[in-house]
């Protein structure tokens, strides 16, 4: 069963860093699944933050993280990884991992209803 598991987040002031870890289940990491990292600030629609694909290991981010958030994987661990510099108030989300079902093209989907499983989330907070 295909599973991720976030881990990391917590409280930080503005300006500081987190970083969070998502590990899936086995070998899920290495069987052509695209992983993303989606927040959900509260109110607010769920939204992609950044992604790797499967088929080239290229990070895709959105223009909000760009410069300040890193995503990395180590498939030899089966872990994902979100590496959140200078952060702001309106960072402050729930965070989730995600992962598509097996792929077979090479198109990187940004939303939420590409990804077939999803983990439980985990908080993050900026306070200013």
């Amino acid at each position: 069963q295909v599973q991720p598991v976030e881990s990391g987040g917590g409280l930080v002031e503005a300006g500081g860093s987190l970083r969070l870890s998502c590990a899936a289940s086995g070998r899920t990491l290495s069987t052509n699944r695209d992983v993303a990292w989606f927040r959900q600030p509260p109110g607010k629609e769920r939204e992609f933050v950044a992604g790797i694909s499967w088929s080239r290991s290229s990070p895709y981010y959105a223009d909000s993280v760009v410069s300040r958030f890193t995503v990395s994987r180590d498939n030899a661990k089966y872990t994902v990884f979100l590496q959140m510099n200078n952060l702001r108030p309106d960072d402050t989300a729930i965070y989730f991992c995600a992962l598509t079902g097996r792929r077979t093209t090479t198109t990187f989907y940004t939303e939420p209803s590409r990804y077939n499983y999803w983990g439980q989330g985990t908080q993050v907070t900026v306070s200013s």
